[in-house]
Order: C-alpha cells, then structure tokens, then sequence
C-alpha cells in the first residue's frame, strides 16, 4: 500500500471512528424502547429532520449512480431526473410533512408506516398493515443491496482489493452500526454525512471545472460529443460488448438520440416517488413539533438543489477530463472517485471518499431499520406474538436486520451492478405503492380501507410488470415504471374507494380534526 493509499484509509477509518462514537453514545437511549429505537422518541429538530431526511433519501447514487448516468450518456437523463427530484422533493415538505406528522399522533400514535396507515383506516383484520410490511422487505432489500454495491465499488477501486470481500466488509460495518444506536444515531449522524456529502460535491465541482480550463471550456468540449450537452437529446456510446469503443484517444458516440416529452416526463416522474419514500416520511413523523417544518423545508431544499446540480455537472466534467478513463456504465459510476483522488491531496480525497461512504451508511442504515421495524412490529407482533415485550421485539429487529443484511448482500454479489438502475426500480416500487396512499389517506376522506389495499396491490405490482414485461417493448412504453405504476394505483384508490362502503364516522371525523389542523397530544 502506497502513501497516498494510506492516507486516505486513514481519512476514512478516522470518519468510521465518528460514525460508530455517534452511534454508542445514543445506544443507551435508543434501546429504552421500541419508539425510540424505531423513531427518535418524536424529537428530532428541523436541522436533523431536515438533513437526515436528504442524505437518507439520496444515498450512494448521489455521488456514483448520478455523476455516472451524466458522464455516460450526458446532460438530458440526469439533469431532468434531477429537476423531478427537486420538484418533488419541495412538494413533499410542502403538503405531506404537517398533515402527516399531525395524523400519525392522532391515529395511535403510530411509529412505523404500515402502522399510520392500518391505524388511520382502523382495521381488525391487519391487511394493509401486512401488505405494506411485505412490500417494504421486498424493495427495501433491493435498496440495500444499491448500497452495498457501493460500498464494494468504493473499496476495490481505492484499494484494488477484490469487489466482494469490500462489498461484505461495507456489510458487516453498516449492519453493526444500525444494531448499535437505532434510528436517533442514524439521525444524528446522516446530520453530519448530509455535510459532508454537500460539502465533497461542491469541492469537487469547483476543483473540476479548474482542472478543464473553467466553465466554458467544459460546456465547449462536452459539445464535442453528439448530444451529450442538450437538454433534448441524448448521447449514444459506441459500444461493443458493453464497452464503449475509442478511436484516436477519444470515445465514439453514435448519432444523438431524441428525448422528447414522454421521456421527459419519464424521468421527472422520480420526483413522484417522494410521496411514498419510507426513510423521508418517518422524518416528518419524528420531528418534535410541526411548526418547526417550514424551517426544516428550506433547509432541505437548499441542499437538496446543490447536491444535485453538484452531482449531474460532475459527470459533464469528468467527461472532459478523463474522455476514456471508463468505458462501461457500471465504471462511469467511479467518475467521483476519480476526480476526488486525482485532484486533491491524499488525505482531503480520503474525506471526500467518506462522502461516498457517508451516503451509502445514511441510506443503508435508514432502510434495514424501517424493514426491521415493518417485520418485527408489523408482522411478527401482530401474528406470532401479540404479547411480545419490547425487549422481544427489539430482539426480534435485531435478527431481522441480520437476515436482511444477509439477502442484500446475495443481491449485490454481481460486481457489474449499475448502482442508478437498482435505486430506480426500488424507487419506483416505493412510489408506487406508497405514494398515491399517502395522498389519498392525508387528503381524501372518501378513501376506504379496500380502496387503500387495492392502490398499494396495483402499484407495487404494476411496477413489476411494467419494468419485466411491457417496459421492454420500447417506444412510448419505455417510460419508466413509477409514472404508469403511480397513475394506476390512484386510479385503484378512487375507483375501489367509490365503489365499496363508505368510511365510518369515526374515521371522518378524526380526518376532519387532523384537516381542521388540530394537534393530538403524544
């Protein structure tokens, strides 16, 4: 191992070090009971809310799946992904972060997602609950294992080391932090990785467009390449057996593909998947007063525009620089890692390396606990073990996290896995099935318990069906999977609603109190 190596394995052990201290130091309160393992007890502020909401949300694929989609086929994927994100991202805060931090408190004081919705329609048979439980094991696995993924990229391309012994180190680490301090440390600390990831990007950014000559010299020889610097139209690699071909020290495209208004409704569609993103609700649920969102709103809007502006430009950038440095689009995700050890001293690239790492232990942390959570409260307890004590449970999780850990890692074992199209089908599944029962559930009244079951079935199971079998056939019905996914579910929801019995009035009027903007004492 070379200077600069250890260097910045020094940098990064240091950044591990902190991680696990955050993650002792709220053991103890974290373990008190299942509330506060699962959701901070409510008393996140609007900083943590806000930052642990976005560095949860965007996970490794900020720094690798996005600047990777960017370098490979240019401006348009990534950038009006990044638009719907946005978008989505100020809707989000806007209209579902009060109602349902108000409603979860009114509907029994619910601590997991499948619990606010089984509560708000108030069955004794606990379909929705079970339904939605599975449905996050199922894409909370897939999310995972996007993580994992990550963690072994990152790894083997520092230290050369094989891809899957890294990938299962960045397993092992990820699963014993998440065991230790539960959803505060998570919390806690996606505050600080929310920096540092903000802080690499930017870095990064600027030391890049240094490196090309500025600005202008990076948007003049991204022009160079056929479509690859238009918001309406899409560079096409040469490539040939899954790699891209080079002639003279520079990489071929093909003839610039068109991207329209369907495709462009494609991507900004992700911005859809908000409304159903587990690890983003359970913020809204957890901050300690609801008068503290807007603040949390700016905060996280803020950050969330930098990064990705941040993220997509660096893969136009690195473009520039390193024209033939990676020539699949499972390597063009290492564009940032490139960038980070190429332009900056050893031990600042391995900080700015713990910004990959930050990412990817925010999210992977983030979504093993709330699957833990939806298994060992939603399904276990409400079917095997309906006395269960919390320390029960919280044994339970714990096993749960280990099998899931387990599951994501046999996922993630392919080393060419592209970290953007495992994030897009998990994405896609949680919007589907979630999002448009979170609207309906917050601002329909109208909405019934059969209506909620048949929404969360035809989406998550449209999602399945449309990227598998008619999302192949091309053309118009390439769109991506959550947009046609999303529209059926809320077709479901109105249609079944309306055609089954309408809620009862215990149901109405606590939705009236939650929309008349009455707070429920926890």
């Amino acid at each position: 191992m070379d200077s600069k190596t250890l260097q910045i394995l020094i940098a990064m052990s240091l950044y591990m070090a902190i991680v696990i201290f955050i993650g002792i130091a709220y053991a103890k309160r974290a373990n008190q009971n299942s509330e506060n393992y699962f959701l901070g007890g409510r008393t996140l502020g609007p900083w943590v809310t806000a930052m642990s909401a976005e560095a949860s949300d965007m996970s490794g694929w900020l720094l690798m799946g996005l600047p990777g989609v960017a370098y490979w086929t240019g401006l348009s994927d990534a950038f009006w992904t990044a638009i719907g994100l946005a978008i989505g991202t100020y809707v989000n805060w806007l209209i579902v972060a009060k109602r349902l931090r108000r409603y979860s408190v009114k509907s029994g004081n619910a601590i997991t997602l499948p619990d606010f919705f089984s509560n708000r329609y108030k069955e004794k048979k606990k379909v929705i609950l079970t339904v939605s439980a599975v449905f996050i094991l199922i894409f909370f696995a897939v999310y995972a294992a996007s993580c994992l993924v990550t963690c072994g990229k990152l790894f083997s391309s520092l230290f050369g080391a094989p891809y899957i012994a890294m990938m299962l180190v960045g397993a092992v680490f990820v699963l014993l932090y998440t065991l230790i301090g539960g959803f505060l440390a998570e919390s806690a600390s996606d505050f600080m990785q929310a920096i540092v990831m903000v802080s690499a990007l930017v870095l990064i950014f600027v030391l890049g467009v240094n490196a090309a000559g500025g600005l202008s010299n990076v948007i003049e020889n991204a022009r160079q390449f056929p479509g690859f610097f238009e918001l309406f139209g899409i560079a096409n690699p040469v490539v040939v057996d899954g790699v891209q071909q080079t002639s003279e020290g520079m990489p071929l495209f093909g003839e610039s593909g068109k991207y329209g208004l369907i495709t462009i409704i494609s991507t900004m569609s992700w911005g859809l998947g908000y409304f159903g993103m587990p690890q983003v609700l359970l913020r809204f649920m957890a901050i300690r007063d609801e008068r503290e969102l807007p603040k949390s709103r700016r905060i996280a809007i803020v950050w969330c525009v930098i990064s990705l502006l941040a993220a997509v430009f660096m893969g136009i950038i690195g473009r520039v620089l390193y024209p033939t440095a990676l020539n699949t689009a499972s390597s063009a995700e290492n564009v940032f890692i490139i960038m980070s050890t190429d332009l900056l001293p050893a031990l600042l690239a391995g900080f700015a390396m713990a910004g990959i790492l930050a990412a990817t232990i925010s999210s992977s942390d983030s979504y093993l606990l709330i699957a833990a959570s939806a298994f060992s409260k939603n399904i276990y307890q409400s079917f095997f073990k309906k006395d269960a004590s919390e320390k029960h449970i919280m044994m339970i999780s714990r096993i749960t996290l280990c099998v899931l850990t387990a599951i994501a890692a046999v996922i993630a074992l392919d080393s060419n896995s592209v970290i953007f199209k495992l994030v897009s089908f998990a994405w896609a599944g949680f919007g589907a099935t979630f999002g448009p029962l979170m609207l309906f559930s917050l601002f329909w009244k109208r909405t019934t318990r059969s209506g909620a079951i048949a929404g969360m079935i035809s989406g998550g199971g449209m999602v399945f069906i449309w990227k598998l079998l008619i999302r192949p056939m091309g053309g118009v019905l390439g769109i991506y999977e959550l947009f046609p996914a999303f529209v059926i579910s809320c077709l479901a929801i109105i249609i079944v609603s309306l055609l089954s019995e309408k809620p009862g009035r215990d149901i109405e009027e606590e939705f009236d109190e939650v929309a008349a903007g009455k707070r429920a004492a926890i």
